[in-house]
């Protein structure tokens, strides 16, 4: 949300006022050494508009309960190798808190639709590789914009390049629950189908990469209709908050991210933070990031 204007100073304005901007103008500097919080995002009761969305902004319409405030923040399984992703909501992160907070990985939002990039990604993307994460960007889908050729190329374009330097990862298709509207975007199965085909095939055009799918079980057996044609092409990233073990979309044999909270709290971001597993050891994420899996 935009800052207010303050009007012009009075000419009398007191030593008192002075001091306490000089104290707020400190305090602010010293925040940013734990990260300092954007606007937060709308309520689940309220349509996300087009640019706003982030990844589980449409799986809380799903999965509300685990995506309340108040909710436990505490990790399920903090095991093995940990990510976290981010978008503009997060504001500004200190990245080298985030590596010592023991995160290995982290994705952050790219771009959204055909026309939407993310303010914050440029700043996430150069600070995720200086602090040594292995990163990656990911793209918001918005099927009911235009085809899946279009917004693979705009993702390709704008930030979900790849290249083999051992921390780049393969770009994410983020395809969930439409936060802004119907579940699947006005689309048949048949047509979703089409349309995840035609930006999985631009995008491995562009990047010689196979994109990774981020998507609920609930969404994909719902607006796919249980399509297995993605099984053997695309990682799978699932979204399944607060549970033990998640469930897997129909044809997938197995995840190779986990999204398992959206309440997460990492030093280095203030509030919440997506959490995320990776189904693997840190040689074998390398793998996934050098194409060599």
């Amino acid at each position: 949300m935009p800052v207010s204007r303050v009007g012009f100073a009075r000419r009398g304005r007191s030593k008192t006022a002075t001091v306490i901007g000089t104290l707020v103008s400190a305090g602010a500097l010293l925040m940013t050494t734990t990260g300092t919080a954007a606007a937060a995002p709308p309520p689940p009761d309220e349509p996300v508009k087009p640019g706003q969305a982030w990844m589980g902004s449409g799986t809380r319409i799903e999965q509300p309960r685990a995506a309340e405030a108040g909710s436990p923040i505490t990790p399920m399984d903090t095991s093995g190798v940990q990510g976290i992703d981010v978008s503009h909501w997060q504001g500004a992160i200190n990245w080298g808190s985030v590596k010592s907070a023991g995160i290995d990985f982290a994705y952050m939002k790219a771009t959204e639709g055909t026309s939407f990039k993310d303010s914050r990604f440029g700043a996430n993307y150069t600070g995720s590789f200086n602090a040594g994460l292995v990163r990656g960007a990911y793209h918001f889908a918005r099927p009911n914009y235009s085809n899946g050729a279009t917004q693979a190329n705009f993702f390709a374009s704008n930030g979900g390049a790849w290249s083999r330097d051992n921390r780049t990862l393969p770009g994410v298709l983020d395809i969930e629950h439409n936060p802004s509207g119907a579940m699947c975007y006005g689309l048949s199965t048949t047509q979703m189908r089409t349309w995840i085909n035609d930006f999985y095939n631009t995008y491995k055009a562009r990047t010689t990469r196979d994109v990774v799918i981020y998507t609920t079980a609930s969404w994909w057996n719902t607006c796919t209709g249980n399509w297995t044609g993605m099984s053997t092409k695309a990682p799978l990233w699932v979204a399944h908050w607060g549970v033990s073990s998640p469930s897997i979309p129909s044809g997938f044999p197995t995840w190779t991210f986990w999204q398992y909270t959206a309440t997460g709290r990492v030093s280095g971001v203030a509030g919440d933070v997506d959490r995320n597993k990776f189904n693997g050891s840190m040689t074998r994420l390398i793998a996934l990031a050098n194409n060599t899996a």
